[in-house]
């Protein structure tokens, strides 16, 4: 019975999923099907509970959130009846297949790859992991991941506050932490200044060494990098460099705009690029910019960072500042009023360090004073930050400042001229003007070449829909507005 409803439960399952999400995160399943019966009932109906195991509790923490209402309802389709479904943690061998990998063993990375996509299925990451697996290994020459890793312990998915602004970049990121090369490889990342992108990165490597502690983990910023390929240059020691690089199970590499320029460092990051992939080891990137936006940077090397996935990650909304503030808030060991976090959150909008920033004022001016934290407190703290929030932006200032991005004249601005390559400019910076300054649409209108205010709106209206949707032009609007703060 067991056996059965869990088989036609997948065949369902297998139909209506997309074949790489069903084989990463339902066939690895293991299922115990058993009758529930209700207390306290003459003639009870009889309730199925299906148990579900998984191997760690990423997965169970995606699979709960993903599938398991899906799961739920095919199962009680299938069984005529309802059914109770759980998830548990099973990470020991006798759930899973004795099937030992040792790193150092040279047909681990010619495995076909269908054996590999198969271990991962039946819970290698658990074998790993499981105590009664943990045997030494043959005698490896480096230093053991713990040593080398350079996390960051404190930076993890449970300390990351969650928004619209992180959401898909973090999804992304959960997947990679519980099924490391299975998909989303290579996986770039791209915002602006202190928006959380190391944060991301260090999570997944944490979360990845929690689950498997003998993985080979390594952060690194591009510049260090950089510095390691000079030192081997210098010294003739290339061996050195490809033993340190290619043999891990993850790269997590922040700012690889970094690299723009160097061509020595682009040669050899493709050859560790091409090495970890060619082993399904995992590497996670992090940049300003979308690759195809990179400059000076070898087209081999975008074309290989576009060909996984690309996520962005946006500035908070105000929802989620607000949340970052009073987390942050309580980690410190202080109570920080919800009318004062919003008064904080719409004063501070460009990113989390700013935000972070202004926090630490906060709580500073109030340790000093001696003074509970209100509004008023927060206002003083943040005098001179807020006396820069509030000078005037001028329309000029603005039309400049998108002319000079966009590389047209500024005359442009109040032109008639309406290609493409002047409109769209000519849109963003109405779009811009009538955020960051007090003045009326009309007098908007007057000020980009006697256009009728309707014309302001439409612009306005057009750029705002289509930030939400066009991560490209969300950043651009970041970098400007950032700029304009300057």
């Amino acid at each position: 019975m067991s056996f059965d409803l869990w088989q036609r439960g997948c065949e369902r399952l297998a139909a209506e999923l997309p074949e790489q999400q069903f084989n990463t995160w339902i066939r690895p399943l293991a299922a115990t099907v058993s009758a529930a019966v209700p207390a306290g009932s003459d003639s009870p109906a009889v309730t199925l509970s299906v148990v579900l195991r998984v191997p760690n509790r990423f997965k169970l923490d995606w699979i709960r959130a993903q599938y398991a209402g899906r799961i739920e309802a095919v199962l009680a389709d299938l069984a005529g009846e309802p059914v109770r479904l759980d998830l548990a943690v099973t990470p020991s061998r006798q759930d899973i297949p004795a099937m030992p990998l040792r790193r150092s063993d040279p047909t681990a990375a010619t495995t076909s790859l269908a054996t590999a996509s198969a271990r991962v299925m039946a819970g290698l990451n658990s074998e790993l992991t499981s105590p009664a697996a943990a045997q030494p290994a043959p005698q490896r020459s480096t230093a053991p991941a713990s040593t080398v890793h350079r996390l960051n312990a404190a930076l993890t998915f449970d300390t990351l506050v969650a928004g619209r602004a992180n959401q898909m970049a973090r999804t992304a990121a959960l997947h990679v932490a519980g099924a490391p090369g299975a998909m989303y490889n290579p996986l770039f990342i791209y915002g602006g200044v202190g928006l959380g992108k190391t944060h991301l990165v260090h999570a997944v490597g944490n979360a990845l060494l929690k689950d498997r502690p003998d993985a080979r983990v390594l952060y690194l910023h591009a510049e260090q990098f950089i510095s390691d390929v000079v030192k081997n240059y210098q010294r003739k020691t290339f061996d050195e460099l490809k033993a340190k690089y290619h043999s891990l199970d993850l790269l997590l590499i922040d700012d690889v705009q970094f690299f723009a320029g160097k061509d020595r460092t682009q040669e050899e990051f493709f050859n560790a690029f091409e090495a970890l992939l060619t082993k399904r080891a995992h590497i996670i990137m992090t940049s300003d910019t979308y690759p195809k936006g990179l400059v000076d940077i070898d087209e081999r090397l975008t074309s290989r960072f576009d060909a996984g996935l690309t996520v962005a990650i946006e500035p908070p909304e105000l929802e989620m500042r607000v949340a970052i503030l009073m987390r942050k808030a309580a980690a410190e060991g202080t109570e920080m009023p919800e009318d004062v976090a919003f008064f904080v959150a719409k004063n501070v909008r460009a990113n989390v360090r700013e935000l972070e920033g202004a926090l630490r004022k906060v709580l500073a001016y109030s340790r000093f004073s001696h003074k509970d934290i209100n509004i008023a407190l927060a206002r003083e703290a943040l005098r001179d930050l807020l006396s820069i929030q509030n000078r005037q932006i001028g329309v000029e200032n603005i039309q400049k400042t998108v002319a000079d991005f966009y590389k047209i004249k500024v005359a442009d601005m109040y032109s008639k001229k309406r290609p493409a390559s002047i409109a769209r400019p000519r849109q963003i910076a109405m779009y811009l003007a009538k955020d960051m300054t007090k003045k009326s649409l009309p007098e908007l209108g007057e000020l980009f070449g006697g256009r009728d205010h309707t014309t302001v709106l439409h612009a306005v209206r057009k750029i705002g829909a289509e930030r939400s949707t066009n991560p490209e032009l969300n950043q651009q609007l970041h970098v400007l507005e950032q700029t304009l703060k300057g």
